[in-house]
């Protein structure tokens, strides 16, 4: 068995925890403490996060998109296939190190996802680009956490209040979908979502995209 070795460290803004990036042989994975946050092997509902959205919004011709959680770019890669040539995708990363290590030692993951003229790396938190925009999204895609609760950064939680869904939707143009990943389900966000006018759709995907592996949970809320 090759062990696991740690390739660099980054504390997360705001928090006093860091995020270690390991590898073994070529697998890759990204750590918070005991928790494995995502692994190069399984990227399955990640991917899925973006096809469902974009199959949600088909009709838009030139869909203006934001990815809140670079992570290994999983849902990034998957949604410029998805959306289409004519789209413009701003991807939001809090950790600065993240960008770096999609450039450095996780560069063949990525391939050229980052260059691709279609979009925009914002280095900051997505929940200030939600507040500052207004009707500017046909999609917003959230995977900076495990799911609707701060595991990563306790700050996260604004995002999934119900303060932090009125933002969303007032930031998504009519008809929008909000996409969000979650390592199980969680019916309190699920309430929370239909209380801030959203029709609600609960998926559950295998983190593998396959038939087995656990199962991960996205919501597909549109905008009422």
């Amino acid at each position: 068995m090759i062990p696991w070795e740690k390739i660099d460290t980054a504390r997360i803004p705001g928090t006093n925890d860091e995020l270690r990036l390991m590898r073994r042989g070529k697998e890759f994975s990204i750590k918070l403490g005991s928790n494995e946050l995502m692994n190069s092997r399984l990227s399955g509902s990640e991917e899925a996060l973006a096809t469902l959205a974009a199959k949600q919004i088909g009709k838009v011709a030139s869909p203006r998109v934001l990815i809140g959680g670079l992570g290994m770019g999983f849902t990034l890669r998957a949604a410029l296939a998805a959306f289409g040539s004519k789209a413009r995708i701003v991807q939001a990363e809090l950790v600065p190190a993240v960008v770096a290590w999609a450039r450095g030692p996780m560069a063949e993951i990525f391939g050229d996802s980052l260059a691709d003229p279609r979009v925009n790396i914002r280095e900051g938190d997505v929940a200030e680009i939600i507040r500052s925009h207004r009707g500017a999204f046909d999609a917003i895609l959230l995977d900076v956490d495990n799911g609707p609760e701060g595991l990563t950064r306790k700050a996260n939680d604004a995002l999934y209040d119900s303060a932090g869904l009125n933002a969303t939707r007032t930031a998504l143009r009519p008809g929008g979908v909000l996409a969000v990943w979650s390592s199980g389900p969680n019916p309190a966000f699920a309430k929370r979502l239909r209380g801030a006018r959203f029709d609600v759709n609960e998926v559950n995907i295998r983190a593998t995209g396959k038939g087995r592996g656990v199962r991960h949970v996205i919501w597909i809320a549109t905008k009422i």
